[in-house]
């Protein structure tokens, strides 16, 4: 057998391609897009090394337009779980102990099969299913997924690399064991390469996964698992399962073997599980490892220097890209009154011109919202805009379900700055805006920091060096990721590691090693070339 120290591909963000007019790429993914518009698949549960189908059927459609039918998936029960746990287990045995340059092989594998062949598929997969424009897309299903699977193995060798000191006469080694059980990834909708990377990061470091993945992504999650496949990853490694999240719980929770939680999704549901497995805790072999990137309502502030055009287009990109449903998405906005007026203007302007419609337009920059419960809930925070003294709706307020779930852009002004739409997530296109005094910047700082329970990103925006000093220590515990002269959204892996603390989540930075060091569990070996034969020591000795 051959043993060597291995060197891994450096790391380079994946270029994001242009979809310009004429384009070979956008040629080919509005081909795709309509290929699998007009077809209809059949989603299986993946369990171990089978496909698994049952009699409960659930109806798939694009939100943009939700009679039509793109296919259906297959739902289990407890049974199939306990099917799925099993298998996992038994692929441990085999996954647990290849060699850590095989797992990578599998993972940058299956990066360059998603640079190239299953570029244009995942990418018009998450068009259907999510409902993003053209962009969008390729950002989320392609790019940052290729990121994150080359920069995760470049950090996994990084970490593997971290060994202790050793004195003379022994040697000092550090192992990094995959966690004794199996980790349980329940994603969101909003990002495939979160689904991905949900279930990717604990099984590059040799873990085995039981992946439920949002209801309204199954169909892109298809397209996931059949990528994982083709590029060598193991049966049972990874597996699929569409059960209620009432059935899972029952199971999953329960089970002596469970190890971990990677979650992305609401924080009450994050909450609820931590009390779970709380309550479950002398059931576990090992304290179970609990990271979670949960709710947001994240925050643009103005200093009295900006340029009123760069906050208006901060607001502009960061409160409405793919609808206002990123973890990052701003929703509150704080304007010194001095810039009001010019900020309003652009802002007015921007969101009378976005182009709104199916993402098979490219052209158009809004797209539906991901669901008829997400549209209700979006759509009732606008009417208590509405009806409320305090608040004006100076854009947008409009809403239609009838063909796709489409709400307009709504920009909201506040004269109360601890107004409901200031202080709750909403989840869709929403910004709501408090005008303040010019020259109560360290104030409305405070404000900022104690109105919202989350912490996940925010951005300030100011040409004075002192006042974004000043900001940036003032608001330290109220973002995990903070732009300075930007907006707060476009995280890169490898650039910006995301994830926020308070009602956040657990601030486990997915694309970094520090997420990577969560899903093992060190062992250290010391081994001593001469043993003492005697056990006095000299100070003993008369």
């Amino acid at each position: 057998m051959s043993n060597a120290f291995y060197s891994v591909p450096v790391a380079i963000n994946e270029p994001v391609k242009s979809y310009a007019p004429g384009s070979i790429e956008r040629e080919t993914l509005l081909k795709e897009y309509s290929r699998m518009y007009n077809g209809h698949v059949d989603v299986p549960m993946y369990i171990g090394d089978k496909q698994i189908f049952t009699d409960n059927k659930k109806k798939l459609s694009p939100p943009h337009d939700h009679a039509h039918s793109i296919g259906t998936s297959n739902y289990g029960t407890e049974k199939e779980v306990r099917q799925a746990i099993d298998a996992a287990m038994e692929a441990r045995k085999k996954w647990a102990n290849m060699s850590w340059e095989h797992r990578a092989s599998i993972f940058l594998k299956a990066a360059d099969l998603l640079a190239g062949p299953f570029r244009a598929k995942l990418n018009a997969a998450t068009m259907l299913a999510q409902s993003k424009n053209v962009m969008q897309a390729e950002i989320d299903a392609a790019c940052e997924l290729i990121d994150f699977f080359r920069f995760n193995v470049q950090y996994m060798s990084q970490l593997y690399k971290e060994q202790p000191e050793s004195l003379p006469g022994m040697w000092n080694r550090l192992e990094h064991r995959p966690l004794e059980g199996f980790i349980f990834a329940l994603t969101p909708f909003n990002f495939t390469s979160i689904c991905a990377n949900l279930c990717a990061a604990p099984a590059m470091m040799g873990n085995v996964v039981i992946w439920k993945p949002a209801e309204t992504q199954i169909y892109s999650a298809q397209v996931i698992m059949e990528l994982f496949e083709a590029a060598g990853l193991p049966k049972g490694v990874i597996n699929m399962v569409t059960v209620s999240g009432r059935e899972i719980s029952n199971v999953v929770f329960e089970d002596k073997n469970f190890a971990g939680l990677h979650f992305t999704g609401s924080t009450d549901v994050f909450r609820t599980l931590w009390k779970g497995i709380g309550n479950n805790i002398e059931k576990y072999k090992s304290y179970p490892r609990i990271v979670g990137e949960t709710g947001g309502k994240d925050f643009i502030v103005a200093h009295k220097s900006a340029v009123a055009a760069e906050v208006a287009t901060a607001i502009s990109r960061g409160a409405f890209e793919f609808q206002g449903q990123k973890c990052s998405a701003a929703s509150r906005a704080y304007i010194p009154n001095n810039l009001w007026q010019d900020v309003k203007s652009q802002i007015i302007s921007d969101t009378k011109s976005f182009k709104m419609g199916t993402p098979e337009d490219p052209t158009n920059f809004i797209n539906a919202v991901i669901s008829e419960k997400a549209f209700d809930s979006i759509a009732s925070y606008i009417d208590y805009a509405k009806n409320a003294p305090e608040a004006e709706i100076i854009a947008g307020g409009n809403y239609d379900k009838s063909k796709g779930y489409f709400v307009e852009p709504t920009i909201i002004v506040t004269s109360d700055p601890k107004f409901k739409t200031m202080v709750e997530e909403i989840f869709g296109p929403v910004m709501t805006i408090f005008v303040y005094d010019e020259d109560k910047w360290e104030e409305t700082l405070t404000l900022v920091d104690e109105t919202s329970e989350y912490a996940l990103t925010g951005a300030i925006l100011s040409v004075d060096r002192y006042a974004a000093e000043y900001a940036t220590k003032a608001l330290e515990n109220a973002a995990g990721n903070f732009y300075i002269n930007d907006k707060p959204t476009g995280a890169v892996v490898g650039q910006q590691p995301f994830g926020g603390a308070r009602g956040s989540g657990t601030n486990d930075k997915a694309g970094s090693i520090l997420n990577l060091l969560r899903w093992v569990s060190p062992r250290t070996i010391k081994e001593t070339f001469v043993p003492a034969t005697d056990y006095k020591y000299p100070f003993l000795e008369k």
